[in-house]
């Protein structure tokens, strides 16, 4: 019956000439630490591939969030839970080079490991790239430890999502939450930058990949922050709150939870790539509020696409899922993430200042190609055109 739902397509591998290698990181057992999925440029070798979801509880999460009961939290572990991903699990950091890194924001009801089509094509064209679980009760499912005996008998306790509350409005729930997760992308990228000048620290989780292969493997001058809906929001504020961050890209960034303050508090290149369902008038006005002068700005719409493109279940569903849950769009997934991916790659070339040739696509940030519309599709009131130029 699962292959009714689940399509043989897999998530697509990296393109790039490096292999790429993941781990899971946790940083301090409580609830007030850091929990990572670590995508890296591997030595080649043979390795397991890496476990795609690695617990039921998320399954479970998932379908809490769509509103549906826990047996289909059952039915999509038969079906999913046996996926991998292309990257090679605790595989060797591949020495001798210093790697820009970007810190991943998910977005909501998502959690750390259902990026991987993103994380591993950049790390396979030499970044290190750091997916977030968010603690702040936006993720479908996270979990901590509660002392060091749960930690030695792999106890987890496990953070469920939170539905908003009915006598409140959205946006000041969602503030706080945004607020929380851009501290913990700056969290984990102290916590990094931390292992890259030498600094011991324990991976909570059990763990064959040795954290001092990290020591002078980062650029600490080549620091960008991304992210997906929510966590497109999260990106945002991330940038106002942290200048260590020297650019950010908004997959199809979800405005409601940022504040009007914001618009002047971001001077770094930001980058919009939104899919062509999902964004309305009022979101990609509130995008072009940060359309500053002398401020780097971009927005690319990728025609034929829903918001669920980002996501690696656009790669790992058949029809009927894709076509219930909008995972799928008209533009074939494989092409559509292909456009993002290499958009994201000449746009970080450009502000992390890299040697590379990912300029090759710098026309795609220009929303030069047939799948591409240049800014949004969106009806809105239009804007100074010399913010344009």
């Amino acid at each position: 019956m699962s292959a009714v739902f689940v399509d043989k397509h897999q998530i697509p591998k990296g393109k790039g000439s490096y292999s790429v290698g993941c781990t899971d990181l946790m940083f301090d057992f409580t609830a007030k630490g850091s929990l990572l999925r670590l995508y890296y440029p591997a030595q080649d070798g043979e390795y397991h591939r890496t476990v795609w979801i690695p617990n039921k509880e998320y399954f479970i999460g998932l379908s809490n969030f769509l509103g549906f009961h826990r047996i289909l939290g059952k039915f999509i572990t038969y079906c999913f839970g046996s996926v991998t991903t292309p990257a090679n699990w605790n595989a060797p950091l591949r020495t001798g080079e210093r790697y820009p890194l970007i810190i991943f924001s998910h977005g909501l009801g998502a959690f750390r490991t259902i990026y991987s089509a993103i994380g591993i094509e950049l790390a396979s064209h030499g970044f290190i790239v750091a997916a977030v679980e968010h603690r702040d009760e936006s993720a479908s499912a996270t979990f901590y430890f509660e002392n060091e005996f749960a930690v030695e008998k792999d106890n987890k306790s496990w953070i469920p999502y939170k539905r908003l509350h009915l006598d409140n409005t959205e946006y000041p729930q969602r503030h706080r939450q945004v607020l929380q997760r851009a501290e913990e992308c700056s969290k984990a990228l102290n916590l990094i930058l931390d292992i890259n000048k030498g600094k011991k620290v324990k991976n909570v989780l059990d763990s064959t990949f040795d954290l001092q292969q990290l020591k002078d493997a980062i650029d600490n001058k080549k620091i960008a922050v991304m992210g997906h809906s929510f966590g497109g929001a999260t990106v945002i504020q991330s940038l106002s709150e942290d200048k260590r961050f020297q650019c950010g890209i908004a997959l199809d960034a979800w405005m409601v939870p940022l504040s009007d303050e914001l618009y002047n508090r971001v001077p770094q290149p930001l980058f919009f790539i939104n899919s062509e369902r999902f964004q309305t008038a009022e979101n990609v006005m509130k995008m072009r509020q940060f359309y500053l002068p002398d401020k780097e700005r971009k927005m690319i719409t990728i025609k034929g696409s829903v918001h669920q493109n980002f996501p690696d279940f656009t790669f790992v569903t058949g029809k009927v899922l894709g076509y219930i849950f909008s995972l799928k769009g008209d533009i074939d997934s494989d092409v559509a993430i292909d456009l993002s991916n290499k958009a994201s790659l000449a746009f970080l070339q450009k502000h992390l200042d890299l040697q590379r040739n990912f300029n090759q696509w710098d026309h795609l940030i220009e929303g030069e190609d047939a799948n591409l519309i240049r800014d949004s599709n969106a009806d809105s009131v239009t804007y100074l055109s010399e913010y344009l130029e």
